[in-house]
């Protein structure tokens, strides 16, 4: 048995009717079926365990050995391990056959599960984690609820444009950040506006593939050098995008009236200045410049 209230291991059907069927009316229950012989079942528990422990309490885990519970093995017709199978209101809503990436896991979760709520600092604290991970639609969900709350907190309206822009709605994340005021949020404001701006610039360039296939034929080819950068900026390839950006600094700074300058700095606000690529390449920038 585990520790917890919210892990538990499924002894006989009675066992799963009461543990999975009727616990999932209240809350979702993941059902792991695994077997002691199967390595990848063995290395997706934990992180099955991990992912559980997060939503304290609003999301149940139930283990099925597939050994010792044959007959609840075939009455789901489970025919590889490890399988996973949310069960919601009596019933199986999803899940996957084989070992996943945590990524895949959550976003299968995502539609299902709510996280539970918590106070605004750990909220916004939880949405910063959860962006940084690149998990914006679960950042973008905590910050509506920091923000239904308190719906003038500067730091959660430019994360929540930043996640909105991610996922394309620009004219949106423009309109929330129109809504930041103060001095203090200066800096973090303009690195919005600089993502936006590098998000807006990609859409109109060739894709990456054909601005790496150009340079290939003429690594001199500014153009696509640069515009090769702003690709990498919209999908948040930072340090590519700063190494391709003062490399055609140092070769033609005035290319386009000096932009391989222009949007260095820009990439540094976007970053901020405690951010050790900002650290880095402000210094390569001004030994590249004296």
């Amino acid at each position: 048995m585990s520790d917890t209230p919210y892990i538990f291991d499924i002894d006989g059907v009675q066992s799963f009717q009461q543990l999975v069927i009727d616990n999932s009316f209240q809350k979702p229950v993941l059902v792991d079926f695994w077997a002691e012989w199967c390595a990848p079942c063995k290395a997706l528990m934990p992180l099955l365990a991990k992912i559980t422990e997060e939503y304290q309490g609003e999301l149940l885990l139930a283990k099925v050995n597939c050994d010792v519970e044959q007959d609840i093995v075939a009455s789901f017709g489970v025919r590889s391990l490890p399988t996973v199978v949310l069960f919601k209101d009596g019933q199986p809503v999803d899940g996957f056959a084989g070992a996943q990436p945590e990524s895949a896991i959550r976003a299968m979760l995502e539609p299902h599960v709510q996280m539970p709520a918590a106070p605004q600092a750990d909220l916004l604290q939880a949405a910063q984690a959860l962006y940084a991970q690149g998990r914006f639609g679960e950042a973008e969900s905590q910050l509506k609820t920091l923000l239904g709350e308190d719906n003038g907190n500067a730091e959660a309206l430019i994360l929540y444009a930043r996640c909105l822009a991610e996922r394309g709605e620009l004219g949106e994340a423009e309109t929330v950040l129109g809504a930041v005021t103060g001095e203090e949020h200066k800096q973090a404001l303009a690195g919005a506006r600089a993502q936006l701006t590098f998000l807006r610039q990609a859409g109109e360039l060739p894709d990456s593939a054909t601005l790496k296939s150009r340079l290939a034929q003429d690594p001199n080819d500014d153009e696509a050098l640069y515009q090769l950068a702003i690709q990498q900026l919209a999908r948040g390839q930072h340090e590519a995008a700063l190494d391709g950006l003062l490399k055609l600094f140092v070769r033609n700074r005035n290319y386009a009236d000096g932009q391989p300058h222009k949007t260095l700095l820009q990439v540094f606000e976007l970053l901020g200045n405690a951010h050790p690529l900002v650290t880095s390449y402000r210094r390569r920038l001004y030994q590249a410049i004296y």
